[in-house]
């Protein structure tokens, strides 16, 4: 029996910003503007040197299923955190959101709850220094069968590749969610991740998946190529649905025999932290929804569109209410 419309396999990951001016990056040897994979010992160091600390739950995957469960759908994260304050202060917050958090914190001496330092300057430049921690280690048992089985739909973090137990844990979840009728599909993530691990990549796509959605340049990362007309059409070809974001461009989906180009509204962003996440968000809950694809391809972009006037990778208004200002609710 069918729980939830949307579960999602990711990082949990705690977003941590604090103000900071340049001379105290320059100070902490911050590089500015970027973000850069720290270690533990370093994450210690940047986390005590904070002087201010706003906690919110983060991590690409998580953000959509938080987006997706604020437009109303039964929603689940399965993700890996420590029986720390930062990780009881994940499981908490996705809770309270209106998503269940169905692996418990993690007791014992395992690493520490994953956690993102931003540093953000009086210019409005984020500086995010992330220490992976231990949702890295996720596997295959951390993913409930009742709750694989019991999603519509299923939502895989592609950032987990780079461990051989996260591909598992994919899987499995992928398995399970399809054999009791449901969909399953990939964020790509990150185009160099796609370097490390091509050849699995598109076995998952081929074989375990029925959608993909990545922007342009993790399209064209799959296939070598820097013609991303050529990448979609390859990749249109080895599943039932392909989305692809280009930013400023648009989105182009390939599904069902049928192509839609869609324009998006191009507008200065404030952050564009976490726009993918919810354009994947409104896209999900349209496909959920039973809308069709440039319904849901229109759905995606005003996600996307809100989450960048703000700071921070989640909405912050109704996007239903969004959605029936122009007509697609």
């Amino acid at each position: 029996m069918t729980k939830y419309k949307l579960v999602g396999i990711g990082n949990a990951v705690v977003d941590v910003i604090s103000h900071a001016d340049d001379s105290f990056l320059d100070l902490m040897g911050i590089e500015k503007g970027i973000m850069q994979l720290i270690e533990r010992d370093r994450g210690e160091v940047l986390y005590g040197a904070m002087k201010d600390r706003l906690q919110t739950p983060g991590g690409a995957v998580a953000n959509t299923i938080a987006g997706v469960g604020a437009l109303g759908l039964p929603t689940a994260f399965i993700g890996r955190v420590h029986d720390d304050s930062l990780g009881k202060f994940y499981a908490k917050s996705m809770q309270d959101s209106g998503t269940d958090f169905v692996n418990a914190p993690v007791p014992g001496g395992e690493l520490p709850t994953s956690r993102c330092m931003i540093f953000v300057t009086p210019d409005g430049e984020r500086s995010l220094n992330t220490y992976l921690g231990i949702s890295t280690e996720l596997g295959p048992e951390d993913v409930p069968d009742e709750v694989a089985s019991g999603a519509e739909m299923m939502f895989l973090e592609g950032y987990l590749f780079d461990k051989d137990h996260g591909k598992e844990a994919f899987r499995q979840a992928s398995r399970l969610t399809r054999a009791a009728g449901g969909k399953a599909g990939i964020a790509i993530s990150d185009p160099f991740c796609v370097d490390r691990h091509r050849a699995d990549f598109l076995d998952m796509i081929e074989n375990e998946l029925d959608y993909v959605i990545g922007n342009e340049h993790e399209i064209k990362s799959l296939f070598e190529t820097d013609d991303l007309e050529a990448a979609m059409a390859k990749t249109a070809d080895m599943i039932d649905l392909m989305v692809c974001t280009r930013s400023g461009d648009g989105v182009t989906i390939i599904g069902n025999g049928q192509r839609h180009d869609i324009a998006v509204e191009k507008v200065t962003p404030v952050d564009a932290t976490g726009a993918g996440d919810q354009f994947a968000a409104g896209f999900i809950y349209g496909l959920s929804t039973g809308r069709d694809l440039e319904t849901c391809g229109r759905m995606g972009n005003l996600c996307a569109a809100e989450v960048i006037s703000h700071i921070g990778p989640r909405p912050e208004v109704d996007m239903r209410q969004q959605f029936a200002k122009v007509g697609l609710e």
